[in-house]
């Protein structure tokens, strides 16, 4: 299966470099590249790729507003963004993730990571920078008044094992070879987790987990 990608970025010189490394890639093709948010959101609305990798800093549109058109509470068929950028700043941070975002790199990771994050948003995973992950999850672990909103029904004990390891980074193939289970039992926990927390994706999973003291 190809993995059908939208790049946004106002630097063309970023745009073609990713493009380069992406069309490289056996099981990516670059469908779209815009130069600015507006531009993106339409691309993105009218293409529906698997994954739309955007900058924060963009004419017209910043990456964060236009992660919330596409990936936010209002969106209808929320797609996954991952978002790349030079600043590593912990409000640009959170307030991507908060507005749906299923990864945030830095454009120094490398290409490696850089695959790797648009084929964990694919398969539904998430990928944070490592050198953000570390604050991030300080961040999150903070003293909260009244902590994680409570979940709509009880987590059980297996689906409580699933969220501490979401929360810890795992991957869903991870997961199932930790717990002993197949990928699809994996699946089907985290959806009814998702569910019971009212969580979009397992970025949400994980915070909850870290304001609730799930983990910690």
């Amino acid at each position: 299966m190809t993995i059908r990608v939208l790049i946004a970025d106002d630097q063309e010189l970023v745009r073609t470099g990713f493009q380069m490394i992406l069309d490289a890639q056996p099981d990516m093709e670059v469908v779209a590249t815009a130069a600015n948010g507006a531009e993106a959101v339409e691309h993105a609305r009218r293409l529906r790729p698997d994954v739309c990798l955007l900058d924060i800093r963009m004419p017209k549109l910043d990456g964060l507003e236009a992660t919330r058109l596409l990936a936010g509470p209002g969106a209808r068929d929320p797609m996954r963004v991952v978002i790349v950028t030079t600043f590593d700043l912990d409000e640009y941070v959170y307030g991507a993730l908060r507005a749906g975002a299923t990864g945030f790199l830095l454009k120094d990771s490398g290409p490696t990571l850089l695959i790797e994050a648009i084929r964990a948003a694919a398969a539904g995973d998430a990928l944070v920078s490592p050198s953000v992950t570390v604050r991030l999850l300080e961040h999150l672990a903070r003293p909260r008044h009244g902590g994680g909103r409570p979940p709509s029904e009880p987590l059980t004990e297996r689906e409580f094992d699933v969220v501490r390891l979401v929360a810890r980074g795992r991957t869903n193939q991870e997961i199932a070879a930790e717990l002993f289970v197949s990928l699809s039992t994996v699946k089907t926990h985290l959806g009814s987790i998702q569910a019971k927390l009212g969580a979009r994706n397992r970025v949400e999973v994980a915070a909850w987990a870290w304001e609730s003291g799930v983990v910690g």
